[in-house]
């Protein structure tokens, strides 16, 4: 997804001590993630702020995934019995409710990632929106597992990653029709190369990420994504759609350029993350079955250079 994403000491520095196990649990694995979260050269306010997003869209990931922490914890603070927790859309319908509560006056929600993003929606004047997108977009992974053309992939990326873009413009105070226009450009190909890397484990979930006309123009079977090693027509599909990516973001890479300071610095590591990605992936011949193709820190900073000075 179209998600900040950081080193550990970004998470250690946004004030987590106090947590509890579940709201530990998922802050954690910011430390995990592809692109920085909340680094630590961004203003102290700003980091808790964008932990406290991570923390929401993450968690709404794990419970679209089937990832939540073992025992139940979260299912409990959402109000949902142990029967009902093996049911994701139940799960996604009462953490929907409780992020209602976030937004409203009264006793606030239940689970304590929502409670954490309370002050964050209220400093920034944040909107439901966002964040209701995400959900939806968790709900139709449990319903829709195979996208006939690329605009419906397109429609799926402005529900799972665009709102985490829009989120951290309106988080930072940079929000405009413009800056939101080439954010979503830049979250789209996000998640469209997230998707690239993670071919086989999306299969092992039963979903495909991949356009069902792109493959039938490739000649590509649902059977030849689940083979040890790719052969040249899943290659040759996976690096159609890498540079569809690629050239979504350079028409989004001017979104850098249109803003200073930390906030470019952090804007830059977004696109140059995408960027080193395709890298990644190319230098694995456009072969992913194996693994995820992930870039060093080299190419990662070069990118990074390269999207700063406005070359790419």
């Amino acid at each position: 997804m179209c998600r900040p994403r950081p080193g550990q000491s970004a998470v250690t520095g946004t004030g987590t001590a106090r947590t509890s196990e579940p709201e530990r649990a998922t802050l954690d694995k910011a430390a995990g993630e592809n692109f920085p979260v909340a680094p630590f050269f961004l203003p102290r306010t700003w980091r808790a702020d964008l932990m406290a997003v991570y923390g929401f869209a993450r968690l709404v990931d794990d419970i679209g995934d089937g990832d939540l922490a073992p025992g139940g914890a979260d299912a409990r603070l959402l109000g949902v019995s142990p029967r009902e927790a093996e049911d994701r859309l139940i799960l996604l319908d009462a953490f929907e409710a409780d992020l209602h509560r976030v937004f409203e006056t009264g006793p606030g929600p239940r689970h304590p990632l929502l409670r954490r993003l309370r002050p964050t929606v209220r400093r920034r004047a944040l909107s439901p929106e966002p964040f209701l997108g995400l959900i939806a977009a968790n709900r139709q992974d449990q319903l829709v597992r195979r996208y006939e053309t690329y605009d419906d992939l397109l429609a799926y990326c402005e529900l799972s990653a665009n709102p985490v873009g829009r989120l951290v413009l309106a988080v930072t105070g940079a929000a405009t029709p413009e800056r939101i226009r080439r954010s979503d450009m830049i979250c789209t190909a996000l998640q469209i190369v997230e998707h690239l890397q993670d071919v086989a484990e999306d299969l092992a979930r039963d979903r495909i990420y991949l356009p069902a006309t792109d493959m039938k123009r490739f000649h590509v079977q649902e059977a030849d994504l689940a083979t040890k090693t790719a052969g040249a027509s899943v290659r040759a599909l996976v690096a159609y759609e890498a540079e569809r990516a690629r050239d979504l973001l350079n028409e989004g890479a001017p979104l850098v350029g249109s803003v200073h300071g930390r906030l470019k610095l952090l804007l830059a590591g977004f696109v140059a993350g995408g960027r080193a990605a395709i890298h990644a992936i190319a230098a694995a011949d456009y072969d992913a079955l194996p693994g995820p193709p992930r870039p060093g820190k080299i190419q990662l900073l070069r990118e990074v250079g390269v999207t700063l000075r406005g070359e790419g």
